[in-house]
């Protein structure tokens, strides 16, 4: 009997593979960008910030020299319980420092909530909100992309995500590694293909009625993801734009890393148990490939835990001695799978020939298969945890302007 579950588990988590290393292939090319438009929208740029004094500064003037009529954007720091100096500098820069202080309701969709309302209230209004993190850098054209996504109708826009310290240590070229493949390989794809594309947390863009027809109402410990599913079970699609780029600052030490995969895999639990379901059902009743897609997304969590867990059981009956054997699918076409299993290993070290990454990212490759495995006892421990909806924060402290990280690029 048991033979028999872990080889349906086997089979469904083989259909899911098969089909990301599908869409994969639509991530090859890049379609002809749609048409430019004259600077029209206006932008509010919120700043999540929880002490962030270190960085918040090196972002704002960032912001200041963008590509884009000044007078077309304004910048509003979300000083959320801080206790050093990140008000201080945020108004000392010029830009706006809105403090809230609500210790039992902490974390950033609760403060960007929070924002929004209070942003509501200004006589000035905006056609657009543009959500950052305080450690990010931004490219200068940024904002005319976002712009240039508005204007031909996209209504929620994603950026690409890359790094700013991508060569800090190997959990960060790890960090970095995954990013290009995620923008790449998995985001790409779903826009060459009209599907929905998934939030990252930082350098989102939303229409402003939008946003005030469905609230933001996402305060789950992963904010993004279930905004994202909250705008495609109304049939809105996020989009991607490959050409805007935000670069993330990413913990440099596993201990770091893991604290933070630990809440990211928290929350996925939290936004699977109550979203998978209904957009399922949904997409299959409208006939819909992007809910579909969604929900499977959505599900992500659930194939990293059942995976995990069935490959141990798997290895662990290899090595008993006078053990019945458990069958795998390896067992069944060893060729088929060992060329499934090889084609999307090479994904990862691919998606860095396609971004052209740094050569010095490519000496951390070997460390990078201990960065994945690692994603198995945080998302078991994870599901064992869901309920907890702490929020901690991710210590920032590399200051890097944007010129610096570009030089070093090139390098």
């Amino acid at each position: 009997m048991l033979d028999y579950f872990l080889l349906g588990i086997q089979v469904v988590l083989a259909t899911i593979g098969a089909y990301q290393l599908f869409l994969t292939f639509f991530g090859w090319f890049r379609r002809k960008p749609k048409a430019a438009h004259e600077p029209q929208k206006s932008f509010a740029i919120l700043i999540a910030a929880h002490n962030e004094e270190q960085v918040v500064g090196a972002l704002i003037d960032n912001l200041k020299k963008l590509d884009y009529p000044q007078q077309l954007y304004d910048v509003f720091v979300i000083c959320d319980n801080c206790t050093d100096r990140t008000a201080q500098i945020a108004r000392g820069k010029g830009v706006f420092a809105c403090e809230r202080n609500n210790p039992k309701l902490r974390g950033k969709g609760y403060a960007i909530e929070w924002m929004l309302k209070e942003l509501w209230k200004l006589p000035r209004s905006y056609d657009a909100i543009v959500m950052l993190d305080a450690d990010n850098l931004v490219n200068p054209d940024y904002l005319t992309h976002m712009n240039n996504d508005l204007c031909n109708g996209s209504r929620v826009i994603q950026a690409y995500l890359d790094t700013k310290n991508p060569n800090d240590s190997w959990i960060t070229s790890a960090y970095a590694t995954t990013y290009w493949y995620c923008n790449r390989l998995w985001q790409l794809p779903r826009q060459n293909l009209g599907l929905a594309n998934f939030l990252g947390g930082t350098g989102m863009c939303f229409e402003t009625k939008l946003l005030k027809e469905i609230g933001w109402g996402a305060t789950s410990l992963v904010e993004d993801l279930e905004f994202t599913m909250r705008c495609v079970q109304r049939g809105i699609n996020p989009t991607f734009n490959y050409d805007a780029k935000v670069y993330d600052e990413k913990p440099l030490t596993f201990k770091a890393s893991a604290r933070q995969r630990l809440r990211w895999m928290q929350g996925h639990f939290d936004v699977a148990r109550r979203y998978f379901l209904p957009l399922f059902w949904r997409g299959l009743r409208e006939g819909s490939w992007a809910k579909l897609d969604t929900a499977v997304y959505a599900l992500n969590v659930y194939n990293v835990l059942l995976g995990s867990v069935v490959t141990i059981i798997l290895w662990i009956n290899l090595l008993l001695p006078g053990a019945s054997s458990l069958k795998s699918l390896f067992d069944y076409s060893p060729t088929l799978f060992m060329t499934i299993g090889l084609l999307s290993f090479i994904q990862f070290p691919l998606a860095l020939i396609i971004e052209k990454a740094n050569w010095r990212t490519y000496l951390y490759l070997i460390t990078f298969p201990v960065f994945m495995l690692s994603w198995w006892p945080i998302t078991v421990y994870a599901f064992f945890t869901q309920n907890n909806k702490q929020w901690s924060h991710t210590q920032h402290t590399r200051v890097i302007r944007l010129e610096e990280m570009q030089s070093k690029q090139v390098s």
